[in-house]
This record gives structure tokens, C-alpha cells and sequence, in this order.
């Protein structure tokens, strides 16, 4: 009998994983774990170092240099940590987004990390985000969801996303870069963005937050209700 319970949520770039995913681990009193934002982090201990992101070799030699860490604010926000600073601001920065998908196209460095998110799963109820969850983390979740959304609907998100940040940008920069990632992220040759075989695709291009939410929520509800019974 397995004693936690694991959700994925896959993905390309402004799909909305990490708000829905915070909202439902709240719901539902999980661990919520944003897998990029500890690509993003060593991303931006790259950009830093002006080490090429593209460069494997270069970025392998980096990882045992630098400590990566995760916490959680009073709020259950996930915190992440680049040698005992927090740098929860500083990766969310669209220089500092390519350059997480630049690292994280490097086979050797997902090996490396994989086992610091799959710990988090033996450990706890999870749900957890990002782009090879539920094809390579936890291929053994019970509920696996690869959200999804047009290029076009994710640039407006990402947009007023930074001007509520105070951060105005330009809509076709912003799309030029949400269509990078995803041709980065879909084509590399390391655990490529791709949906699981058994996992639900929803298209939340159409739809606000509070209707993806429930949505997502009446998932999680059907999917771990018997799971939970089997347990009494």
C-alpha cells in the first residue's frame, strides 16, 4: 500500500502549471514542487558565472560548486535558494528563463537533480510541475495532467503577469520567447516536453483561472478518492 500520493503536472512555458498547481496543493493540503524553478536556479548561477549554458561539460562542472535548496515561506510558497541566498525574484527574470531551458536540455544534469525531486514524493503528498514530470520524475503518479494553452494566450498571461510585477514588456518579444522555449524544450534529445501516454490534456486556452482550477480539482477529486478508500 503506497502511503503518499503523487500528482503531475506537465507542460509547455505560461500554461499556467505553477498557479494551478499552488492552488490545488493548497486545496488539497499537498506539497506543492515547482521543478523548474530549480532549473531556473542553476540557470541563473550560470548566467552569473558567464558559463555556456550550452555547454554541458561546463554546466556538469558548476553543479558541485553550488548549493541548490528549496524551502517554504509561512504562505506554503515555494522558496529556492542559490548558496544560502533566496533568489525566488531573480529566476523568474526572462534572461534567466532561457537559460533555464538551456540547462536543462543537458541529459547529465537532469540525472543529477532527479533524485532531488523524486525525493520529495517518498517523503510527501506532492504535486508537482513541470515538463517531464509524469515521463520521467514520476512516472508512477497517480493522476498525470499535461496543460496546455496557444503561444498567443500564454504571451497575454505572461504579460500581465509581469505588469502586475511593475514590468512592462513587448508582446511579440514576449511571444518570440514563449515559442524559443517551446521548440527548446519539445525537440531536445533529454526527456523532450511531450504528454504522458496516460495523461489528461487540458487546453485551458479558452478558459480563466477559476474554471481550469475547478476543473483540475474534480480530476484530483475522481482519480485519488478510490485510492484514498483502498486505504481504510
Amino acid at each position: 500500500m503506497k502511503e503518499f500520493f503523487s500528482i503531475a503536472i506537465d507542460g509547455p512555458s505560461g500554461a499556467g502549471k505553477s498557479s494551478l498547481a499552488r492552488r490545488l496543493a493548497e486545496a488539497f493540503r499537498f506539497i506543492y514542487v515547482d521543478t523548474g524553478a530549480i532549473y531556473r536556479t542553476l540557470g541563473l548561477a550560470a548566467f552569473r558565472r558567464g558559463i555556456d549554458r550550452k555547454d554541458e561539460e561546463a554546466v556538469m562542472e558548476l553543479l558541485p560548486k553550488i548549493k541548490i535548496e528549496t524551502g517554504y515561506n509561512e504562505a506554503g510558497e515555494q522558496r529556492m535558494y542559490l548558496d544560502g541566498e533566496d533568489v525566488s525574484e531573480q529566476i523568474r527574470l526572462p534572461e534567466i528563463s532561457i537559460c533555464a531551458s538551456d540547462v536543462s536540455a543537458h541529459q547529465r544534469v537532469r540525472t543529477y537533480l532527479l533524485e532531488m525531486q523524486r525525493d520529495f514524493a517518498r517523503k510527501n503528498n506532492v504535486i508537482m510541475d513541470g515538463r517531464d514530470i509524469g515521463t520521467v520524475v514520476l512516472p508512477e503518479a497517480e493522476l498525470k495532467i499535461f496543460l496546455t494553452a496557444s503561444s498567443e494566450a500564454r504571451a497575454r498571461r505572461r504579460m500581465l503577469e509581469q505588469k502586475n510585477k511593475g514590468i512592462e514588456e513587448n508582446f511579440q518579444d514576449v511571444l518570440r520567447e514563449i515559442e524559443y522555449r517551446d521548440k527548446q524544450d519539445s525537440s531536445r534529445a533529454a526527456a523532450p516536453l511531450k504528454a504522458a501516454e496516460d495523461a489528461l490534456v487540458v487546453d485551458t486556452s479558452d478558459i480563466g483561472f477559476e474554471e481550469s482550477f475547478r476543473l483540475l480539482a474534480e480530476l484530483v477529486v475522481t482519480r485519488l478518492s478510490p485510492e484514498r478508500e483502498e486505504q481504510k
